[in-house]
């Protein structure tokens, strides 16, 4: 009886050494590189060639994610459309913009470069692209504080696993027929937090979404405010033209010019009324 004791507390041992040995910590990767989706085959920075980039207000917008690997972990088509959709809103808010399109993401080939862009652009009949690339890492670690519990049928172990989850989102705004970038912003979360072992992969999946919301909510602020960087740059920038569609009063240089003039027409007017 006394062997047989010996021989049962030393697989219990082996078997919880065994399960600290499995749960050790691991990562989970999703990516989507702009540099691998635009540049598929270039071995160094490619050249950029000097061209005027024409912008005709109000200017149609398509936004859509990086073809990239790891979606499958967790995060759904439905879930990417919902995150393009509150990039889209930050967009809408400009009378400058036109239609904003969607793009799904069927429609983005991986690393299919400007071709596969500019096929893009074609068919939703966009003029500038916003492409949002993305990394996220999701650390999960055994937590040491794991607690090992003595019942009258046995000892059980309680793990508290450990999740960190670190998202990155850039968002490129390209003109497609030039293939220049206007101007790009980027936006950055961390979520931590722990679980039991029945409930980690729900709260896990969870955390990636919180991640990927979280920051999309950093990056539409930084959106808007190179968004207003941009328009002030091209009033001074040569190697862009801006040229307003017909029927569209406002956003191009003319107007600014126009608004300068009625506002010294009205001006003197206000002073030859006060004369006489």
């Amino acid at each position: 009886m006394r062997i047989l004791n010996i021989l049962t507390i030393t697989l219990l041992a082996a078997l919880l050494s065994s399960c600290a040995f499995i749960s050790s910590g691991h990562s989970v990767k999703q990516a989507g590189s702009i540099v691998d989706y635009l540049y598929p085959d270039a071995r160094e920075a490619p050249a950029m060639t000097p061209t005027v980039t024409r912008l005709r207000p109000p200017v149609k917008v398509g936004i859509a994610f990086v073809p990239g690997a790891g979606w499958g972990n967790g995060t759904s088509e439905a879930a990417r459309m919902k995150l393009l959709e509150r990039v889209r809103d930050s967009f809408s808010k400009h009378p400058y913009i036109g239609k904003i399109e969607i793009i799904p993401s069927q429609y983005m080939r991986a690393k299919g470069g400007f071709t596969n862009l500019e096929q893009v652009a074609g068919m939703f009949d966009v003029e500038v692209v916003a492409l949002l690339s993305y990394d996220q890492v999701q650390f999960n670690d055994s937590n040491a504080l794991a607690v090992l519990y003595w019942t009258i049928i046995g000892a059980y172990v309680i793990h508290g696993d450990q999740y960190d989850v670190q998202t990155m989102l850039d968002a490129s705004v390209f003109d497609v027929r030039t293939h220049k970038l206007l101007f790009r912003a980027p936006g950055t979360s961390q979520v931590k937090g722990s679980a039991s072992m029945a409930g980690f992969s729900e709260k896990s999946r969870a955390a990636q979404a919180q991640g990927y919301n979280a920051a999309v909510d950093q990056l539409v602020p930084n959106l808007q405010a190179e968004l207003d960087n941009f328009r002030e740059r091209i009033k001074h920038d040569a190697s862009y033209q801006v040229e307003n569609k017909e029927g569209y009063k406002g956003g191009g240089a003319m107007d600014w010019l126009g608004l300068a003039l009625v506002a010294l027409l009205a001006g003197l007017a206000w002073r030859l009324g006060r004369r006489a």
